[in-house]
């Protein structure tokens, strides 16, 4: 059966598992975007900083941020779902991105997992996600990211009809002493 946002939620040990990385399937009451060419936007689910997660037909998953900022980062919900187990900093992954350059992501990816306060937890919480969910560890997680934002083509807009910008973001781990250090 492939996995599905229902599959998921039935699941209760995986979904807490999956709050622990800050992904959480309780959608929004009240609608704070539109997407073009979507009449009802099935919501599944957010994060601790108010994006969302959207599923879009076929089945891309649709992150729209607090910020101004969306596009697709899965091309499926599994591919999610391994994406949040394998990355749980994904976001900032894209923020370190370089404008969109997959060296400069995977160069993030390596130093965030460096720099990992509770390294321990994490690799619990994937180990346990992997096995409650049967999930395989998924092959290029970065480079999947990468490929999904790059051909997304999901225009999503605010209230006030102004569109959200892509969700790679213009800075490098250059920018951060901290990573820059962890990347040396």
């Amino acid at each position: 059966m492939p996995l599905s946002p229902e599959v998921v939620t039935s699941n209760h040990e995986a979904v807490a598992w999956l709050v622990s990385l800050d992904v959480f399937f309780a959608p929004d009451d009240e609608p704070w975007f539109t997407i073009d060419g979507i009449e009802a936007p099935r919501q599944i689910g957010s994060d601790g900083s108010g994006g969302a997660f959207v599923l879009l037909p076929p089945q891309n998953v649709l992150y729209v941020s607090s910020e101004g900022r969306a596009g697709i980062i899965a091309d499926t919900f599994e591919a999610f779902v391994q994406l949040v187990i394998a990355r749980p900093y994904w976001l900032d992954v894209l923020k370190f991105s370089g404008g969109g350059d997959l060296a400069e992501m995977r160069r993030a990816a390596e130093a965030l997992e460096a720099t990992l306060d509770d390294e321990n937890e994490i690799n619990e919480a994937r180990e346990k996600i992997r096995k409650s969910l049967d999930l395989d560890e998924a092959d290029d997680p970065v480079g999947a990211l990468y490929e999904a934002i790059a051909a997304s083509d999901a225009i999503v807009r605010a209230t006030d009809g102004s569109p959200f910008t892509t969700l790679f973001n213009r800075f490098s781990i250059d920018n951060n002493p901290i990573l820059r250090n962890a990347a040396a």
